[in-house]
């Protein structure tokens, strides 16, 4: 019996997922929340005591495993071969400039990421193999080591994951093997390569300077800021006409400026920005660098749609992040309808890889056929609070009926609920499983959650989560947003009644929420609309500002204990502060 195991092997985000022998995916999830570091820069995807585990519990002993990594052959070997002749060594690192070149980004940063990249892919499956050692005692074996093309990885997991048979597909980021994008299309469930696109230009590495330029920081992936800043700013002619100089349009392709073009105008910007941008952020800046993105994927979208013209698209890559741009796509192109998948960055790659092996074995396989759900991650033990029950009066065994009645009351008396169900989210974003919520009704209860639990920047906005059914009668030109991938505008007779989800601009960065995509928070959500005439709750994901989203029980406890927390349900357990009434 095979299974696959699909690896993300690149830099960062590191990531697995495991298909079965059907296909069907078992587990998917990136490694920062097992590790609980951000991210998990350098950090490899299959550490041996994780994959001990998670393989014992999925592979039945004398399995066969494919391991699948997300970086091509040819690549690979391009990567080994420089790095065997000493030019990823520290020395020769050191020797590039540190100054900005046509990706935008510094010469030396880049020679690194790369560097970094082909370590990650010489030790892809090491892990695993020490691991299936430990989990079977040598009874199970890795059949095969593959791996696919960086973007590919992209597009398998975003197609094959959407609602549609047939679509194009456009993957944008940082960096792949031969540019930083590339078209696709898939016809009856079957995947073609459109175009590769080659060249330095790279959409995520202008975003990216545009972050720190705006006095963030983006290694550590705070171009998020920039989105929740951009409201706030106005489009300064000024910027607007410097970052313009970065790039050029030619025969509807993007073109970078060159590299002393580039620096220069990196200068002149630094020369401008505030004194205060270095705590609180640049607005302006934000505000034209989120324009100046919306047209730089304006081209790319043009172009998609010119070389594979189809009613349906799905977005890719890390630059589908760009909730704000997602949300007004349609209004842009000629595709009418849109899917960005859970995990668009290279964590999903993970997922990709793994179904690319089983199609390579299973050629008549033409993918799930089926929008793809997010909870694929590790479940929480429940054994922490079934030992705290004999001391802890606080928290109570409710059943889930129990527990969300009585979350229903804290939220709309004012509480602060973490709210812990089910198999955590594939994805940066949490969606009912691992969230902090709230009422959305105060006026005060952002700055509450901020102030209490959350400590972020004041301007960042939090998400609202909506039964589905009543989304057009809150948001204007409503679409269904499974994965809260995409922006959209409020009705403006609403927005005052749930002001503490709506942006600046009138926005909100909404989840769809269906019964049958999460039948415990839809009832939450319904019975807090039973109580308050509002089908919404504000959702974040359950974290402090810096750190992943939580992993076990125990995460959960620290933080109900170290926050402003009124309350924490995990499972069908809830466990309350003193004073606060179930």
């Amino acid at each position: 019996m095979r299974y696959y195991l699909g690896l993300a092997t690149t830099f960062h985000d590191p990531a697995l997922a495991l298909v079965g022998p059907d296909g069907t995916v078992l587990f998917a999830e990136a490694t920062e929340r097992y590790l609980q570091y951000k991210r998990a820069p350098n950090c490899e995807p299959d550490s041996a005591p994780r994959m001990a585990g998670l393989l014992k519990a999925y592979l039945p002993p004398g399995a066969e495993l494919v391991v699948a990594a997300t970086w091509g052959p040819e690549f690979s070997r391009y990567l080994a071969g420089q790095a065997g002749a000493g030019a990823f060594g520290l020395e020769a690192l050191r020797a590039h400039s540190p100054a900005l070149n046509r990706s935008l980004v510094p010469e030396r940063a880049e020679r690194t990421f790369i560097a970094e990249l082909a370590l990650a892919q010489g030790r892809a499956g090491y892990g695993t193999l020490l691991g299936l050692d430990r989990a079977h005692g040598g009874r199970s074996t890795i059949a095969a080591l593959r791996r696919y093309p960086h973007h590919l990885t992209h597009a398998a997991y975003g197609l094959w994951g959407s609602p549609f048979r047939d679509a194009t597909c456009l993957v944008v980021d940082g960096m792949g093997e031969t540019g930083a994008s590339a078209i696709y299309r898939m016809e009856a469930g079957r995947l073609i390569e459109v175009k590769r696109h080659r060249g330095r230009e790279s959409v995520g590495f202008f975003f990216g300077l545009v972050t720190d330029l705006a006095g963030f920081d983006q290694t550590k992936g705070e171009e998020w800021k920039i989105m929740g800043l951009a409201p706030y700013g106005r489009q300064d002619p000024d910027l607007m006409a410097a970052l313009r100089r970065l790039y050029r349009i030619e025969d509807g392709r993007l073109r970078f400026s060159d590299a002393t073009t580039v620096q220069a105008v990196a200068d002149e910007i630094r020369a401008r920005r505030p004194a205060e941008s270095e705590i609180e952020g640049w607005a302006d800046l934000s505000a034209c660098g989120q324009a100046i993105f919306s047209e730089m994927m304006d081209v790319l979208v043009a172009e998609a749609w010119r070389l594979a013209p189809h009613e349906n698209l799905v977005v890719t890559g890390g630059c589908a992040l760009n909730s704000s741009y997602n949300g007004r796509l349609l209004g842009r192109c000629e595709f009418q309808h849109l899917h960005v998948p859970s995990a668009p960055a290279d964590d999903g790659n993970a997922l990709g890889a793994a179904w690319l092996a089983f199609q390579e074995d299973n050629p008549d396989w033409t993918g799930p056929g089926r929008l793809a759900t997010p909870y694929l991650g590790s479940l929480v033990s429940t054994e922490p609070l079934e030992r705290m029950v004999g001391w802890e009066p606080r928290l109570r065994h409710l059943g889930h009926d129990g527990v969300t009645e009585a979350a229903a009351d804290i939220l709309a008396a004012g509480g602060l609920v973490g709210w812990v169900q089910g198999r955590a989210e594939f994805g940066p974003r949490a969606l009912g499983n691992r969230s902090i919520l709230a009422d959305p009704r105060p006026v005060d209860a952002k700055a509450i959650l901020n102030g209490k639990v959350k400590y972020r920047e004041a301007f960042r906005p939090f998400a609202p989560s909506i039964l589905a059914e009543a989304g057009p009668d809150w948001f204007e030109d409503y679409q269904d947003s499974p994965y809260m991938e995409r922006t959209l505008v409020w009705r403006p007779e609403v927005r005052a009644r749930v002001p503490a989800v709506v942006h600046e601009d009138g926005t909100g960065r909404l989840q769809s929420v269906t019964e049958e995509r999460n039948p415990a928070y839809a009832a939450l959500i319904r019975a807090f609309a039973g109580r308050t005439g509002v089908p919404i709750l504000l959702n974040t994901s359950f974290n402090v500002m810096g750190k992943p989203i939580l992993h076990t029980a125990e995460d959960a406890i620290l933080m109900f204990a170290t926050t402003g927390l009124d309350a924490v349900v995990i499972e069908d357990w809830i466990l309350v502060k003193d004073g606060v009434k179930m």
